[in-house]
């Protein structure tokens, strides 16, 4: 066969059967190794297995953006930092290929088969496109449009975690694990109680995958609570702590700091019992020693999930 690459008709033909094309792969190397322009290049089935596409001697990849390789078969394929933004990889057989520090923003990876794929450093989609476009559907009011796409968006998340665990990429395995519960979430009746548990599950840690949420909403809670503690009083043995504009500033202040002291100890149930509440403090600190135990499991469960992978 000649090594001559075919002209950019024979690449960007969008009906051509790839299937029985011989040394396709070989042409597509010498093609890439001219320096032309490969993008939207139309290969969809075509045999790429074992292709060789490392840009050799620079830290730039060659450029397949916008590429169609949907059930291309790249089994084994060396795929170094390779440009494939916007490409359809959509159920292409990557199994066992070298993507590593590969671009695969834009990309359509529903389907796409990645066991034993190298994925370290690959350039990854805060949201996938199947997403985007649900968000869109959502937006112009086409909810069957958009729970479809959040359908497809949640099995595509699911398979890139699963891909990425097993390739001890726990960091971006946990990233994709949040954004599939999302999509599933997405999927469920808007005013649905399992919608809302869902939804208060991300805030407060972001299902299991975000220990800072729980920090935070500790913190908030702490500081919430103990407003509450010196706007309606609590007390001091006898003394009375709380807002009291005659007694000036420094007074309020030294009070104010006194109910955050008795929020922490509250939150965390230690109940020194220095500061002791009464009247309407009473429901406010049964509250929150109740999340504040709450809480400090979800704490645990959530650190220990993230630092024991």
């Amino acid at each position: 066969m000649s090594t001559e690459p075919p002209d950019d008709s024979h690449w960007l033909a969008p009906d051509q059967d790839r299937r029985q094309a011989e040394g396709l792969g070989a042409a597509l190397e010498v093609r890439a190794r001219s320096g032309e322009s490969m993008r939207g290049f139309r290969l969809k089935y075509a045999n790429l297995a074992g292709i060789d596409l490392v840009h050799h001697g620079s830290r730039e990849g060659y450029d397949l953006r916008e590429a169609d390789l949907y059930r291309a078969d790249l089994q084994n394929a060396h795929l170094f930092a390779l440009n494939l933004r916007g490409a359809s990889l959509m159920k292409a057989d990557l199994r066992g290929a070298n993507l590593h520090c590969a671009d695969l923003r834009d990309c359509n990876l529903l389907g796409v088969r990645l066991e034993g794929a190298r994925l370290d450093n690959v350039l990854w989609d805060r949201q996938l496109i199947q997403e985007r476009r649900g968000r869109e559907r959502q937006r112009e009011g086409d909810a069957e449009g958009a729970r479809q796409n959040f359908e497809e968006a949640e099995e595509t998340y699911r398979n890139l975690r699963l891909r990425l665990e097993k390739a001890g990429l726990f960091e971006q395995a946990g990233q994709f694990f949040h954004r599939e519960m999302v999509m599933r979430r997405l999927q469920m009746p808007r005013l649905s109680s399992r919608r809302l548990f869902s939804w208060l599950v991300d805030l407060f840690s972001g299902y299991g995958e975000k220990p800072l949420n729980v920090v935070l909403f500790s913190l908030g809670l702490i500081v919430a609570c103990g407003l509450l503690y010196f706007l309606v009083g609590v007390r001091h043995g006898d003394l009375p702590l709380g807002l009291a504009l005659e007694r000036g500033l420094a007074a309020n202040l030294r009070d104010l700091l006194d109910c955050l002291y008795y929020s922490v100890v509250t939150f965390t149930t230690l109940g020194y019992g220095d500061i002791t509440p009464h009247g309407l403090a009473r429901p406010i600190a049964a509250f929150e020693a109740f999340a504040g135990s709450f809480t400090m499991a979800l704490f645990v469960v959530v650190f220990v999930k993230k630092m024991t992978r």
